[in-house]
């Protein structure tokens, strides 16, 4: 490659990425994974649209494997425990019995059906049951659900890529047939069990690690998080276990830490979540020729969907969620939020990269699968919720936003009053910051208080100030000459 080369690369990535981040508005607006916007661009820059050729199944393959990585990294790291905490159970059962269930009747009814051969069709079941992390974060999160909802379905699409990719690698390389099913079945659970613990080991120990740990920049700490849960996955599959599990699980431990600037490594995280999501969709959408779609595939590819989600995916929820006492309107709106995304298109390279015959087609079937069933089930959504009534009592009456610093253009300043300050003393009233400033919060020996006028500062107090970008200036130089002295500067020459 020239440098010529990367200027055009460089010019058309930039652009695909402006677009692409400004198709995330729209779909947030209508409530729909922006994963159907960045297909289609994908498919637009294809070689049946602009005409760029992209058909390398294994780096395609790879590349997927990578971006769904970081996807569950921000997916771990951006979800509270407490909402995980009540339905990790159910959403365990989801991610292994689920997808047992789900598997087993999808691929039979492909192959009774539709005539799949018995390697096909267990590659299409076990393909199209995952849900997806980045579409279940991406849609669920502006919905306000129940915790106890929106737990059992991040856990589910946090942990079921984990024995789903261990069983497809495993019959696109034909392992199943020579090696015999109970030693594969054992292969898996080792493979869960082993990942998890790594996962939670990484994630306990670098979290200690990372808050006694002073960096010379704010803007490391989130590198270093994101690093240690990409490491787990690496040290998981080096020793040959779940490296999907190990990293949702290092970096739900990670993300639940009292680590230091958590709002800015939460930032980042969801940046870097967004990229990959945007990368990985339009290279699969690269991937896709749509010309060769035949009838064959959009009839199997409706067919086996409408198995999964009106057939498998109620009878998963019954035989999972049922067992913790969830209501029959709660698990219908557990069976139909189980959205598909690119994981089930990223697995599908797994057969396509191994030479399976008729991988093409599977690919081919899934896309449309993917596709029409996303839109189908993401849609509804809202009403749905609102019928199930699992919409939390708290989003009928207020819609509440944390820290909506940027949408007023403000910034949140921390001041310490140190040993020398002369701000030890002064009253907040005093301090006479100038309009569009403001004391919020004082933290005094390690407990936070909303002061009043009168409120005196002590030597070790901490200040959270709050100031719109104009008057930002102006109230660090107050501060500042308080500090320096006292409560009557700005009145006498300094």
């Amino acid at each position: 490659m020239d440098i010529h080369e990367l200027d055009r690369y460089l010019l058309i990535g930039s652009a695909v990425l402006i677009v692409a981040v400004l198709a995330v508005r729209l779909s947030v607006t209508a409530g729909l994974p922006s994963l159907l916007a960045y297909l289609g661009l994908g498919v637009l820059l294809g070689s049946s649209g602009a005409g760029i050729e992209f058909a390398d199944a294994n780096l395609a393959h790879a590349l997927g494997f990578g971006g769904l990585v970081l996807i569950l990294a921000e997916g771990g790291l951006t979800t509270p425990w407490s909402d995980v905490r009540p339905s990790l159970g159910v959403g365990v059962l989801l991610a292994t019995l689920g997808s047992v269930v789900s598997i087993l009747v999808v691929a039979l009814g492909a192959h009774y059906l539709l005539d799949l051969r018995w390697e096909l069709a267990i590659l299409l079941a076990a393909v199209l049951t995952p849900t997806d992390a980045a579409a279940v974060f991406s849609v669920l999160r502006t919905v306000p659900l129940r915790k106890s909802v929106t737990g059992a379905l991040e856990a589910e699409s946090g942990l079921n890529d984990a024995p789903i990719v261990v069983l497809v690698t495993a019959v696109s390389a034909g392992d199943i047939v020579s090696g015999g099913v109970w030693p594969f079945v054992g292969l898996i659970v080792f493979e869960l069990i082993v990942g998890s613990i790594i996962g939670l080991v990484i994630g306990y120990v670098f979290g200690r690690i990372l808050r006694s740990l002073a960096l010379p920049s704010s803007g490391l700490y989130p590198i270093v998080v994101l690093s240690f849960a990409v490491l787990a996955y690496g040290a998981a599959t080096f020793v040959h276990a779940s490296g999907f599990a190990a990293v949702y699980l290092a970096a739900l431990v990670l993300g639940n830490t009292d680590l230091p600037h958590r709002r800015a490594t939460r930032s980042f995280v969801e940046g870097i979540g967004w990229l990959s999501q945007i990368a990985l969709f339009v290279m699969l959408g690269l991937l896709l020729t749509p010309e060769s779609i035949e009838l064959w595939h959009v009839w199997t590819g409706l067919a086996a969907g409408a198995m999964l989600t009106f057939v498998a995916r109620p009878l998963t929820i019954a035989a999972c969620a049922v067992w913790f006492g969830r209501s029959w309107r709660e698990q219908l709106f557990l069976a139909w939020a189980g959205l598909r995304g690119a994981v089930p298109i990223i697995f599908a390279t797994i057969p396509l990269s191994a030479g399976v015959d008729g991988a093409n087609d599977l690919f081919n079937a899934v896309f449309v699968a993917v596709v029409v069933y996303t839109l189908v089930q993401a849609a509804p959504l809202g009403r749905l919720a609102a019928f199930c009534g699992v919409l939390t009592d708290a989003a009928r009456d207020i819609e509440v936003e944390a820290a909506p610093l940027e949408r007023i253009s403000a910034d949140l300043l921390q001041v310490r009053v140190t040993r020398d300050s002369k701000l030890a003393g002064v009253e907040v009233g005093e301090l006479r910051l100038p309009e569009g400033a403001s004391v919020t919060l004082v933290v005094r020996d390690e407990k936070p208080f909303v002061p009043h006028r009168t409120t005196r500062l002590r030597k070790g107090d901490d200040l959270l100030v709050v100031a719109t970008r104009t008057a930002r200036e102006a109230a660090e130089k107050r501060l500042r000459d308080v500090g320096r002295h006292g409560r009557l500067a700005g009145w006498g020459p300094d």
